[in-house]
């Protein structure tokens, strides 16, 4: 994927990867606190749809050039990513917990991505990844399992909707080797591919929102904030910063990254509601950050010698 055409069109590689991920850090865990102050104002698949109705009407000025360029079938295999990436893994996630599973327990198990992808990787595409890559995955598991371990319970829902989580959480880890995999001549501009991904998302979260009730924006103040927060924050930024920083580092390494939006997703709960911070929180952080330098250490070490 290359980065949207500026002043300079190579811009986005003098930014310092740590800098692109620490921005990916705060815009992705962004979409919890979107999505929690959201369910004040209006039904989460129904701010979810509109957010993308939002993003895919500013950028298509901004677009249509590029995507009249575009083959059919770049355009489908985009579409088809898209779709895997953000309707599937929001719609896993959104819907499980909306069917009574704890928010907790499905953010620990989007939190899964990493070891996911890894598993997809080795299983499906043959890749071997270095014991310390596993080792460094696991004890960023183990950080976010601290963070996390005071919001788990298993709550109320039907025994099939646990699965829900665990199949958003698959969705996006198949979108992103997927991409990775992707060869140059297939892939869109980073524009040009959010305006895809929101568009096609678009369309199937108007049926399952529409599905549950009305399409139509509630007029509200605290409906607009809960869309224009997850549409600029959360899919703008977040996703925007997690497709460039897919094209500036392994997928292992980009996914590694997200152990640490629970932390940082309770600094943001803290910040804006008041809740409290705990020792508990900040070891959790500790150990996955641990566990993210062993997967940076050990891909460093490996690119050298290549």
């Amino acid at each position: 994927m290359s980065c949207p055409s500026l002043s300079r069109p190579d811009w986005c590689q003098a930014i310092p990867l740590p800098l692109l991920e620490a921005a990916l850090l705060l815009t992705w865990s962004s979409g919890f606190i979107g999505a929690r102050f959201s369910l004040d104002y209006a039904p989460a698949l129904l701010v979810v749809f509109w957010r993308c109705v939002v993003v895919t009407v500013i950028l298509f000025p901004f677009v249509i050039s590029q995507l009249r360029r575009a083959s059919p079938g770049v355009l489908l295999k985009n579409a088809g990513i898209g779709l895997l990436a953000m309707a599937g893994y929001l719609a896993g996630i959104v819907q499980g917990i909306a069917l009574g599973v704890p928010a907790g327990l499905a953010a620990l198990v989007a939190d899964l991505l990493p070891i996911g992808m890894a598993l997809l990787a080795a299983g499906v595409l043959g890749q071997r990844l270095a014991w310390p890559v596993w080792a460094g995955l696991v004890i960023g598991l183990l950080g976010v399992s601290v963070v996390t371990h005071g919001a788990l319970a298993w709550g109320n829902a039907p025994w099939w909707a646990y699965s829900l989580p665990l199949l958003g959480m698959l969705s996006l880890a198949v979108a992103t080797l997927w991409q990775k995999r992707l060869p140059a001549s297939d892939s869109l501009g980073l524009l040009p591919n959010l305006w895809l991904q929101c568009c096609v998302s678009g369309v199937a979260f108007a049926g399952l929102a529409g599905a549950q009730g009305s399409l139509a924006p509630i007029p509200s103040a605290g409906f607009a904030m809960s869309v224009l927060w997850t549409a600029g924050l959360s899919t703008l930024g977040g996703y925007g910063l997690y497709w460039l920083c897919l094209r500036r580092a392994t997928a292992t390494r980009v996914a590694s990254v997200l152990y640490l939006s629970p932390p940082i997703t309770l600094l943001w709960a803290w910040a804006m509601f008041g809740e409290p911070l705990s020792w508990q929180m900040v070891s959790g952080l500790a150990v996955s950050a641990l566990g993210l330098w062993l997967v940076v250490r050990t891909e460093a070490r490996q690119a050298r010698r290549r």
